[in-house]
């Protein structure tokens, strides 16, 4: 499958999800890596008219698990998300945020994925830690 087809998949399984209420949006995919952004406004806000850690976090972990299931690649599993750790180095009023996740490990039953979120000026606003573990699908 075309990398542009892959982006336009993800994109349209977005559809009434918490990716489409976040304005997350998948932009590039490349070897090994996934890239999503998100709008920060209002609707992503803390109580402090800042970036919410969760909704960076949800950033992170629909742009992880997303990765996992493009580069896994096989209708007969599934992927579930088993921990994401975040650490929020910098604030966020206004903008965009872009997230990258890459490889940090692909085996065959866990996938680790390191999620950096950064701004308009490549700031790292957030990194992200995220472990995906691989099930069979459920036959019914």
């Amino acid at each position: 499958m075309e990398r542009n087809e892959i982006i336009s998949k993800l994109n349209f399984a977005s559809k009434n999800t918490l990716m489409e209420t976040l304005g997350i949006q998948y932009t590039e995919i490349g070897e090994n890596f996934l890239v999503a952004t998100m709008p920060v406004n209002e609707s992503v806000y803390q109580p402090m008219g800042l970036l919410h850690g969760g909704a960076t976090v949800a950033l992170a972990e629909s742009v992880g698990s997303a990765a996992s299931h493009i580069f896994l690649n096989d209708n007969n599993f599934e992927i579930r998300g088993i921990e994401i750790s975040a650490n929020h180095i910098k604030s966020k009023r206004e903008g965009i945020v872009t997230a990258t996740a890459k490889y940090i490990h692909k085996g065959k039953t866990t996938h680790l994925w390191e999620i950096r979120i950064t701004d308009e000026n490549s700031d790292l606003i957030s990194l992200c830690k995220l472990t995906n573990i691989i099930l069979p699908k459920k036959t019914i």
